[in-house]
């Protein structure tokens, strides 16, 4: 099933996006700080919700990572 049609797969891959965006512009904030605007802005939108909200995207990937192991 596509991840788009699966509640979880779609929460899944939002976390993994805001995680990797925000790990990408801790190494290289050049990357992601020219393209604020456009469909590239996505990712810099993503990144600074994971600098701004770590502990809650932090709390947000283990609950996840639980489900994922021990709930199916």
């Amino acid at each position: 099933m596509s991840a788009i049609f699966n509640f979880q797969s779609l929460l899944t891959v939002i976390l993994l996006l805001i995680c990797t965006c925000a790990y990408i512009r801790a190494l290289a904030p050049s990357l992601l700080d020219k393209n604020k605007t456009g469909i590239l802005g996505i990712f810099w939108k993503c990144a600074r919700i994971g600098e701004r909200k770590s502990p809650w995207v932090a709390c947000c990937c283990v609950v996840m990572a639980f489900s994922i192991l021990f709930v199916q």
